[in-house]
């Protein structure tokens, strides 16, 4: 009777330990660069007092995630990373609806996001895609500056450019499937094709190519404009190009996971997440995307949207499954299988 009554009392700690555990914590995982990670993951733990587990992972490795835990998820929320493969983890129906208090003060792009996707996940950020180069490098080695897409074709160029794997990487889905809009399919995978003969290496990450720049490691990189800008800002010699066709763009955004064990704390994070004054925040890790609640403060050293010749990029079409499935297959046969 005594050890049957000691059992019962080890059960029944360990489940209120665990219940406990699980009522005061939170599983995120974060597709923005990690000073940025660990700002919100600070911020969050010191104003709510909840324990949060964060992974940072690029927005491609996210989804991977994501989708191979579907059964069982171990995550609660998705910050941040590229906004097409949130959509399409909404449309396999990866994450969960929820309308957020703060949504009500969000730029239209940011709201459009969530209507996009029944509500399965909302914009928090916008960011415009370029070109970045390393311009101590380009006059050593005597290269023009470029100034439009197609000029990255050209031979001249040879072993000096840097993009991620736009399986791993939702900066580099956005520009397959911004070349693909400004070109159309045919002609933009022939571009891609000449393209991959000046790759040195597709990066697993989409920020790494322009982190490689400024180290001197390659001479051009294909990212996202602000982080570029987190280059500029470090003192590298690093410089800025909108591309001349016209350029995509991002949605950086957010998703609760369907089947979040810690629903009510992933709510609170969305809710966190979507206030102008945390979102104001992003410039102390030298985050330099545009905000989607309109009360924040937009970085003064942020690209200006307005400024760049922007595609009307198809958010409904390149954040489809079905699409990206085939494109990334496309990519893998059509581009990078080929010599270099």
């Amino acid at each position: 009777m005594k050890r049957l009554t000691l059992m019962a009392l080890a059960l029944a700690t360990s489940f209120t330990a665990t219940s406990s555990f699980a009522k005061n914590s939170l599983n995120v995982i974060c597709s923005t660069d990690s000073e940025w990670c660990k700002l919100m993951e600070t911020a969050f733990e010191k104003e709510t007092g909840i324990d949060v587990a964060l992974v940072r992972k690029s927005s491609g490795e996210a989804f991977a995630q994501i989708r191979a835990e579907k059964r069982n998820p171990k995550i609660d929320i998705w910050w941040g990373g590229t906004g097409d493969p949130h959509l399409q983890a909404a449309a396999e129906n990866l994450t969960q609806s929820y309308t957020a208090d703060n949504s009500k003060g969000l730029l239209d792009w940011a709201n459009r996001q969530a209507t996009q996707a029944d509500n399965k996940t909302v914009g928090i950020y916008a960011g415009a895609l370029g070109i970045g180069y390393n311009a101590n490098i380009l006059k050593q080695k005597g290269l023009p500056a470029p100034v439009c897409w197609k000029d990255l074709a050209n031979p001249i160029y040879k072993g000096e450019i840097q993009v991620a794997n736009p399986n791993s990487s939702g900066t580099a889905y956005t520009a397959l499937a911004t070349v693909v809009q400004l070109f159309g399919e045919e002609e933009g995978f022939n571009y891609l094709t000449q393209l991959h003969s000046n790759i040195n290496q597709y990066t697993k990450s989409g920020s790494a190519p322009i982190k490689a720049a400024a180290r001197g490691e390659t001479t051009i990189g294909i990212t996202f404009m602000h982080d570029m800008i987190k280059q500029v800002k470090k003192g590298f010699p690093i410089k800025v190009v909108a591309p001349c066709e016209g350029t995509g763009y991002e949605v950086g955004s957010m998703s609760i996971i369907k089947g979040a064990r810690n629903l009510a704390n992933a709510k609170q994070w969305a809710e966190f997440a979507l206030r102008p004054d945390i979102q104001s925040m992003a410039v102390k890790a030298k985050s330099y995307q545009v905000p989607s609640n309109a009360s924040a403060v937009v970085p003064a050293e942020a690209p200006k949207l307005s400024d760049v010749k922007l595609i009307d990029y198809d958010f409904a079409t390149y954040g489809s499954s079905d699409v990206r499935k085939r494109l990334l297959k496309r990519w893998d046969t059509d581009v990078k299988s080929l010599p270099r």
